[in-house]
């Protein structure tokens, strides 16, 4: 049975040399391919490859934001071949955890390598939850926070505070971040949920389906309709974001309601 395989970069010409190169290897079908790391999630979930070979810079949610999303999700894991092209402290950390990678720009025989390792591994069950979930937490605790978020208002490019983020909210696919001064902006993001990739975990939260919100920029709870919630934001206009009713929990946990 040839191996089923998903290639996963948001660069189309590495997308294109790893389609090549496996073709090469023979007895691997590539079944589908993804430009980002949502996209990974959701064709994974759709697709369930033997193997995926996954980009670890990718911006939003990279490859290793995938895995930690396969795993909260509990998606059940395919094999997964890491390419990357310069950070030397996740290579030390694969081969601490045994799982493959690639270095770019790509090696054929290399690359035939991790199809065989793959092939390998599935073959004898062995296990990769644990250790990629290992290499998750690894990884992030030595991945610097990235403190800033870049928004683009009056034709200019603004480098923002995560702390001064009052709120964000989508419309027609176009991402609005409203800061505590009064500054409007767009993200270059496509979804909130990549957005909230790149924000702190401990400060936002995903409010509504079209809204993440600063908690700490929360200045009032306000009581709605058949026991829902809007919290009234502080920046200047005020602006009361609604929490859907799948939220309403978390809202009562975070201010013990």
């Amino acid at each position: 049975m040839p191996l089923s395989a998903m290639i996963v970069d948001d660069e189309q010409l590495a997308r294109d040399e790893l389609a090549y190169l496996l073709k090469g290897v023979g007895d691997i079908d590539v079944v589908a391919q993804g430009k980002n790391g949502v996209e990974a999630v959701n064709l994974i979930k759709e697709h369930n490859p033997d193997v995926v070979f996954l980009d670890v810079q990718m911006p939003g949610l990279d490859g290793f934001g995938v895995i930690k999303k396969l795993l909260d999700r509990r998606v059940p894991l395919p094999q997964i071949v890491f390419a990357t092209a310069y950070e030397q402290y996740a290579i030390k950390a694969f081969e601490v955890n045994a799982v493959d990678y690639l270095l770019k720009p790509f090696d054929k025989k290399r690359v035939a390598q991790s199809v065989q390792k793959a092939r390998k591994n599935l073959q004898t069950e062995a296990p990769s939850s644990d250790k990629l979930e290992t290499l998750v937490r690894m990884l992030e605790s030595q991945r610097p926070q990235n403190s800033k978020v870049l928004l683009k208002s009056t034709g200019r490019l603004f480098l923002v505070d995560q702390k001064d983020i009052c709120f964000s909210s989508i419309e027609d696919g176009v991402i609005t971040v409203v800061t505590a001064g009064g500054m409007e902006g767009q993200s270059n993001c496509r979804t909130l949920e990549e957005l909230l990739e790149s924000l702190d975990p401990n400060l936002f939260w995903r409010a509504h389906r079209s809204f993440l919100v600063n908690i700490n920029r929360i200045k009032e709870v306000v009581p709605w309709f058949k026991s829902s919630y809007q919290v009234r934001m502080d920046d200047r206009k005020q602006t009361e974001v609604p929490v859907s009713r799948a939220q309403t929990k978390r809202l009562r946990e975070l201010f013990k309601l």
